[in-house]
């Protein structure tokens, strides 16, 4: 009998392994679950300095999820870099079109940390259905700022809170440093404190946080425990070693 449980992870390349697909299939498999991948881009990058990214071409995206569906049972996805707010919502369109009750956890990732932008301006129309279609979005702070930049932090959560569940991770915060905060049901707030004192930098760590997440959803644990242990997973994962290349270890919690 298959066992296994799968989930899917729809995203960039990483040849050093810190971020993206593989950085979210070493996740998975933490957690216990068999990681799935679609590929959105290549991208030339090692853990300090990102060259080019090299967009997989939409149709070639779909066709990927497609096949995949074909075989395996897939109840929750982790999405993070794609090229165009418009390819993302074909994306979101076709994961509803093959299952319409799966849970999508959205990490926007807007630019790397070295400067590389990979989205333009935010369609506000085109936004909206996206986050309709998730059942999570994890930015950072940098992030939400720019998601709608004619709006303020507070209305941006309110105007995104409205329409999905929001985990903000509070590694860029200039105040209260690594304090997440969790906006679900449209009217709950829960705040998040570090669990650690110190913490390493690592590459990857807002792919990991978020793939932590979608596995604890996969698991099928509560909204706010799926939140509380992902940030307990990306807290061990970032104080793993000295490097800016962390390693996985789920033995633990």
């Amino acid at each position: 009998m298959n066992t296994k449980t799968y989930i899917l992870t729809i995203a960039g390349l990483d040849p050093s392994s810190g971020a993206g697909i593989t950085s979210d299939i070493k996740t998975f498999e933490a957690h216990g679950l068999y990681g799935l991948s679609v590929c959105t881009a290549v991208t030339v990058q090692n853990d300090i300095d990102f060259k080019d990214c090299i967009w997989i071409e939409e149709s070639v995206i779909i066709n990927q999820i497609k096949i995949l569906f074909e075989r395996f049972t897939i109840a929750v996805v982790k999405i993070g870099i794609i090229e165009s707010w418009d390819v993302l919502l074909k994306v979101t369109n076709t994961l509803l079109t093959l299952n319409p009750n799966i849970k999508i956890i959205l990490d926007p990732i807007l630019k790397a940390s070295s400067g590389y932008d990979f989205h333009q301006q935010t369609n506000l129309e085109t936004f909206t259905q996206i986050l309709e279609h998730c059942y999570f979005i994890t930015p950072n702070y940098d992030e939400i700022q720019k998601l709608l930049p004619n709006k303020s932090i507070s209305e941006t959560i309110a105007f995104i809170s409205q329409k999905t569940n929001i985990y903000l991770k509070g590694g860029h915060r200039n105040d209260k440093k690594g304090w997440d905060e969790i906006y679900h049901s449209g009217i709950v707030q829960v705040n998040f404190q570090p669990g650690v004192q110190t913490i390493q930098d690592k590459h990857g760590s807002g792919c990991v946080l978020a793939a932590a997440l979608a596995s604890n959803i996969s698991k099928a644990l509560v909204l706010e425990d799926a939140c509380r242990l992902a940030k307990q997973y990306t807290e061990r994962f970032l104080n793993s070693n000295n490097s800016l290349l962390g390693t996985h270890n789920y033995k633990n919690l």
